[in-house]
């Protein structure tokens, strides 16, 4: 496990247990001697999990659209800020320097991130794994609704699985470094239609 992928808030959210979580999440990435891979701002949750890796001497690279640079306050004190040209560049970008995916706390540029590197997942585009740390619950809601897809059959409970959820960000890490993908097909069979 060489670099892990957090998406999460340009804002701070509204308990400060996220900005804290973010901050331990960072921490602990530098003490196991992984590299963050994040959006590139230096605001939020974005710059607190980014900061935190830094002061722990750990390797963080940022990947920021220009269209966003002066929006997101992209993060100067980074020695390796990639800006690219659109939103489609840095999600192509992250997923190539990454090894995992994790979702903090955010909105839905968070989600529409992380779920779509779980699809992939799911396509079987990649084998790595996706996971969420659940700070104060904040997914709870995001998780019941995935299991009443299941329950609807419109996604397998293995590829619902395949998804991690921790609420310590050093359970998460561990639970990310020891992930194996299922080897299974995602496509229901006209039998099954």
């Amino acid at each position: 496990m060489r670099r892990i992928c957090v998406f999460c808030g340009s804002s701070p959210g509204r308990h400060a247990d996220y900005k804290e979580a973010a901050v331990t999440f960072g921490r602990a990435l530098a003490r196991a001697g992984i590299g963050l891979v994040y959006g590139g701002a230096s605001i939020g949750l974005m710059g607190a999990v980014a900061d935190a890796v830094r002061e722990g001497g750990g390797e963080v690279i940022g990947v920021i659209p220009r269209s966003l640079v002066d929006l997101e306050v992209a993060h100067t004190g980074l020695d390796d800020l990639r800006v690219v040209g659109s939103m489609h560049e840095r999600k192509a970008l992250m997923a190539e320097l990454s090894d995992a995916f994790v979702a903090l706390p955010g909105g839905i540029g968070t989600l529409e991130e992380i779920f779509e590197v779980w699809t992939w997942a799911q396509l079987g585009s990649h084998a790595k794994p996706c996971a969420f740390l659940n700070v104060r619950g904040f997914y709870d809601g995001l998780l019941q609704f995935l299991d009443h897809v299941v329950a609807e059959e419109f996604l397998k409970p293995v590829h619902r699985h395949m998804v991690l959820v921790e609420r310590e960000p050093e359970a998460l890490i561990e639970a990310v470094c020891h992930y194996h993908a299922p080897a299974v097909a995602k496509l229901i069979g006209r039998e099954q239609r």
